[in-house]
């Protein structure tokens, strides 16, 4: 019997009509150019708000991971738990992820491999009502079609130990990762600029000692992926940089939100 996590935010964070949500996100992934780059991307950083606040920014991303050689078929997807405090990391404990344009299989052997670790567990409950990485499924399917995952929640834990797990899973072949992460919450506009290009100049420079708890929601997993890419000697790109004062929202409390590129020089 096949177990499946099924869309908890669809409606919410995202078009529950598979028509709708498959048009909105072609329309995302084709309103602008794809960023070019000097380097190959083998992670993405992308936000995880509502669509109709960082969709846009997110799709930077995605256009970049669609563009690339030889699409993957195999994601890491890592991202914050806000709702379910644990020690470690969280595997979904279930066979397949749901969202209106489908299921989506949950690779079995990444995540014995994450497992394998003794700061990973399967948690089914702290994957139930979460939307980091729920909100990245959609744009995953309308643009890699078939594909198989590992979400992988951040609970209390270090960037380094989600850094050893995700150094090795980056080399399992035909691996491509997805870091969830907003940056920086409820500041005016102008305030949330200057601290969101200070977050992404770290970002880029990979210097994860420099992103602190209030730049950016997932920086545990932002962290490790920085860690990872300098140990590599990896590069990393910003694509795009806004925040919800420029997509739908007002400019009194605003949230960041950054999309990278990692990987290694072109």
């Amino acid at each position: 019997m096949t177990t499946v996590r099924p869309a908890a935010v669809a409606g919410s964070f995202y078009p529950a009509d598979p028509d709708e949500l498959r048009s909105s996100i072609e329309h995302l992934l084709t309103a602008r150019p794809i960023t070019e780059i000097d380097l190959d991307p083998e992670m993405v950083i992308v936000p995880h708000a509502g669509h109709v606040y960082s969709a846009a920014i997110a799709a930077s991303a995605y256009r970049v991971l669609g563009a690339v050689e030889h699409p993957p078929q195999r994601i890491l997807l890592i991202g914050p738990s806000h709702f379910a405090r644990f020690v470690g990391m969280a595997t979904p404990g279930v066979d397949a992820l749901a969202t209106p344009l489908g299921l989506v299989p949950v690779d079995r052997e990444l995540t014995a491999a994450a497992e394998a670790f003794t700061s990973v567990t399967p948690l089914p409950a702290a994957h139930g009502r979460e939307h980091s990485l729920e909100v990245q499924l959609p744009f995953l399917q309308v643009v890699l079609g078939e594909f198989a995952v590992l979400p992988l929640l951040t609970g209390d834990v270090t960037g380094e130990s989600v850094a050893a797990v995700l150094d090795t899973l980056v080399d399992t072949p035909g691996v491509f990762s997805v870091v969830s992460s907003d940056l920086s919450h409820y500041l005016d506009y102008h305030t949330a600029r200057r601290k969101d290009s200070a977050t992404a100049g770290a970002i880029t420079a990979l210097r994860p000692e420099d992103v602190g708890a209030d730049d950016a929601c997932g920086r545990i997993a932002v962290q490790a992926a920085l860690l990872v890419a300098r140990k590599r000697g990896w590069g990393c790109r910003l694509l795009d940089l806004a925040s919800s004062g420029d997509t739908a929202g007002s400019r009194d409390r605003v949230v960041g939100y950054g999309a990278f590129a990692l990987g290694p020089w072109a």
